[in-house]
């Protein structure tokens, strides 16, 4: 059975930053494309950043250089680093790789 389990949200105030995990059972990160993603309320999920099998990422316009993507293959845990939060940012964020999805984790961003 495959999991991918989502972790790492929270409240953090504006400006703050951080680490949403994303570990894997019975699949490997190592063979998939693997993404992240979130939905605001009220709003349809957006693409917040992607990696590519060779590493290739992408990011939406208004996270660049801000969160970084990342995956550790020992642990085969994606990871993406959120820093310089903004309220905006506020959303339920979920994982992602190859067709499975991870349940989402809240992240709230405070003004």
């Amino acid at each position: 059975e495959v999991q991918l389990q989502a972790s790492g949200g929270g409240l953090v105030e504006s400006g703050g930053s951080l680490r949403l995990s994303c570990a894997a059972s019975g699949f490997s990160f190592n063979d998939h494309a693997i993404g992240w993603f979130r939905q605001a309320p009220g709003k349809e999920r957006e693409t917040v950043s992607c990696r590519t099998r060779g590493g290739t990422t992408y990011y939406v316009d208004s996270v660049k250089g801000r969160f970084t993507i990342s995956r550790d293959s020992a642990k085969n845990t994606v990871y993406l680093q959120m820093n310089s939060l903004k309220p905006e940012d506020t959303a339920v964020y979920y994982c992602a790789g190859g067709t499975y999805w991870g349940q989402g984790t809240q992240v709230t961003v405070s003004s």
